[in-house]
């Protein structure tokens, strides 16, 4: 229950921006990355006492932090080269992951001839296997044919 004549801020009315406002922001914004040194010209022309406070500020610097100039060493900033900057000839560094990766194929496929070879572990038990399974199939075919000729043999008597 709201107290004495405190209100919520629930039942206030929202408030939109205009079209035209985000559109001249975006533009001064474009501006303002565009051209770094547009923004102090206009600055100065609007406000006169703001930069003058800015300049009032940077003289207040006292002390260390005149001399020092800080910057946070974890912060990257993104610098844009030009294409005549680029050297497209020089080699370009592998990341840590793509020479893994090299180096994953090129030893998937040494292990690939050595096995088509027949000189690796898995290799030699597969041909083991299969020569235990040709055996296999071709006693199978030698009790097969006995068993056809026992028939056939069998077939012969009944008919005399």
């Amino acid at each position: 229950m709201p107290r004495g004549g405190k209100k919520g801020h629930k039942g206030r009315s929202k408030q939109f921006s205009n079209p035209e406002e985000i559109d001249r922001q975006m533009k001064a914004q474009k501006e303002l990355e565009e051209n770094p040194g547009a923004e102090k010209e206009s600055s100065a022309e609007s406000d006169e006492d703001s930069s003058s406070e800015e300049e009032s500020d940077s003289r207040k610097r006292s002390g260390v932090e005149g001399l020092i100039q800080i910057e946070n060493p974890n912060r990257v900033s993104q610098k844009s080269k030009k294409v005549t900057e680029l050297d497209v000839s020089a080699p370009r560094e592998l990341s840590r992951r793509e020479r893994e990766e090299i180096e994953k194929q090129k030893s998937k496929e040494r292990y690939m001839k050595l096995h088509l070879e027949g000189k690796t572990e898995q290799a030699r038990a597969d041909l083991a296997r299969l020569a235990i399974i040709k055996k296999q199939r071709e006693e199978a075919a030698k009790k097969r044919d006995e068993l056809r000729k026992e028939k056939e043999a069998e077939e012969a008597k009944a008919k005399r």
